[in-house]
């Protein structure tokens, strides 16, 4: 099924997360694993994006999507892992993370994006209409402008308001 207009931020965020985790995945296969170097990019991540993400979800996705009695589990798991892997991010910008714990993380990471995409996302576009699909898009939109942007290169504008604020 194609995805809604609406959800199509969600999965581009959603495919930044999985991209760290391939790049992850193929470190740990080819024994290349630096444990600071990796739990400070996935502090970044979260920083910059994922938490930003997971608020926009509980915020505004899962609270209309619990309104769909066939939907409401998958989003009380869904808000579940939101909390477990709260706690890996944690643990990585403590830098608490070893090999092992590492590797389980990222395969937490994929498992719940694959499930937000295949069940929840699949999901809402059987029993959710185009018009409430589009004002959940908007509130999404609203919700992650500041996650993107974060993610903004800087621009003419940007460098000369800079340059121009005191310090």
């Amino acid at each position: 099924m194609l995805r809604d207009p609406s959800l199509i931020p969600l999965s581009r965020q959603h495919q930044h997360a999985l991209a760290l985790c391939v790049r992850l995945d193929r470190a740990m296969q080819a024994g290349e694993v630096d444990l600071e170097a990796w739990q400070a990019e996935i502090q970044q991540q979260f920083d910059s994006e994922i938490a930003i993400h997971f608020a926009a979800e509980e915020k505004e996705l899962f609270p209309v999507v619990a309104r769909f009695s066939e939907l409401r589990t998958l989003v009380n798991e869904l808000i579940s892992e939101h909390s477990l892997l709260r706690d890996d991010f944690a643990r990585a910008a403590a830098r608490k993370l070893d090999r092992q714990s590492l590797a389980k993380f990222g395969e937490k990471l994929v498992g719940h994006i694959r499930k937000e995409e295949r069940q929840l996302f699949e999901g809402m576009q059987k029993v959710m209409s185009s018009q409430e699909l589009a004002a959940l898009g908007g509130a999404l939109e609203q919700a992650l402008k500041e996650a993107l942007q974060a993610c903004a290169l800087p621009n003419e504008s940007t460098r000369l308001r800079s340059r121009s604020q005191p310090t």
